[in-house]
């Protein structure tokens, strides 16, 4: 199974931004959040979908 959620930082690096623009992404709903505890974690899914990279799973439904 492949990963659901990612740090803010790792999503930056997979899409090749520093860390503001990120957080500018975040609060502006394009990458999409999750809180866990203390933790705000980035829904891969919104990653991929910015990237343009169509999810596995909606390709197949």
């Amino acid at each position: 199974m492949e990963a659901l959620l990612c740090s803010k930082e790792a999503a930056g690096r997979a899409l090749g931004l520093g860390s503001t623009k990120t957080d500018e992404l975040i609060a502006e709903g394009v990458l999409e959040t999750v809180r866990i505890g203390r933790r705000r974690l980035v829904k891969i899914s919104s990653v991929k979908r910015l990237a343009g990279i169509e999810d596995d799973q909606q390709a197949e439904m």
